[in-house]
């Protein structure tokens, strides 16, 4: 009787060792993967999500559907907190970049990366400040000077919420210009990501934005591109034929990086897919295409990688928002 219990012990074992996540890792995914862009149709995350999507399936390394739903609000705040009831979730994909640091410091929301799943870092894309074809600004530098003479003098607008990157990236620029009272320069939102029809529209001045999210209209000579925050133009895209601030006489760079994200608790098997998934993405011709006519510079990290490198990036964050007078 005793050998009878070892054997059923032995097979109880065996059982309990085939969980439902083991089954499902070995057809993973079998069902409908949801993407999420946390910001408006035709922002950065949105491109970015839809580029992963299409790539993705596209050469066949996912054979599943894919789509893409924006969850826009908060500077990507609606999203991180809707992302919290997805907990353990195996079927979860989305896209943050620095405002998803941003959003947590400066107290838009009780959450922060860390009640996500990173996943993988992608590329880097740069802050651009753009005009209308018919504006009155050539350079950056015009637009430093007259805010220098008056701070309510020129309005710019965004589509992060105020505190977050769209507005961030142009102060960071602003006090390395020397500008003091940051508060007083006017920064509108808009979160529905219209910020370029209003500044076609003339209800702003200035757009703070991507360099790969105003591509289309640059690239039609509706709207000009007074500078790039990158280190130093790029070799392709939109971007080979735009100043850095850097060359107007302001020291100082701001990157855009962009990764993927899954919701916090994220299965081991899926993080595991995900993560062989992005490093062979990277690699083909079709991903490398779509980086270059976004002008978008690959910049790749694994797991382990990206959660240093957002630790890092958390505590640069928290200074120069403290610095400004932002951080909750």
């Amino acid at each position: 009787m005793k050998r009878i219990t070892r054997i059923l012990t032995a097979a109880a074992l065996v059982a309990a060792v085939a969980t439902p996540a083991f089954a499902q890792a070995k057809g993973y995914p079998s069902r409908t993967v949801e993407c999420y862009a946390p910001g408006g149709a035709g922002g950065g995350w949105d491109l970015t999500i839809r580029t992963v999507s299409k790539t993705l399936t596209d050469t066949g390394l996912v054979k599943v559907a894919m789509p893409v739903e924006n969850k826009s609000g908060g500077g990507g705040a609606v999203f991180l907190t809707a992302l919290q009831s997805m907990k353990k979730k195996d079927n979860v994909l989305t896209v943050y970049s620095p405002p998803l640091l941003f959003i947590n410091i400066n107290g838009t929301t009780p959450f922060s990366y860390k009640n996500t799943t990173p996943l993988a870092r992608l590329i880097t894309d740069f802050g651009a400040f753009v005009v209308r074809k018919d504006s009155k600004y050539t350079s950056i530098s015009q637009v430093i000077e007259d805010l220098r003479k008056n701070p309510t003098s020129v309005k710019f607008g965004g589509n992060s919420a105020a505190g977050s990157m769209d507005h961030i990236q142009f102060l960071v620029v602003a006090k390395a210009a020397g500008l003091t009272g940051l508060k007083n320069i006017q920064f509108i939102s808009f979160q529905d990501n219209a910020g370029a029809a209003q500044l076609l529209g003339g209800h702003i001045d200035m757009l703070s934005t991507g360099l790969g999210d105003v591509r289309g209209l640059v690239e039609s000579g509706d709207l000009r591109v007074l500078a790039s925050t990158a280190p130093v133009r790029p070799s392709f895209g939109v971007g080979k034929d735009v100043p850095t601030v850097r060359e107007q006489g302001i020291p100082v760079d701001f990157l855009n990086w962009r990764g993927i994200f899954g919701p916090p608790e994220m299965p081991d098997y899926a993080v595991k897919f995900w993560r062989d998934a992005f490093a062979k993405m990277v690699k083909t011709p079709e991903w490398q295409k779509s980086c270059e006519t976004n002008g978008w510079v690959q910049n790749y990290a694994d797991q382990p990688e990206f959660l240093s490198f957002l630790e890092t990036q958390n505590k640069l964050a928290r200074e120069i928002l403290s610095e400004l007078g932002m951080a909750k």
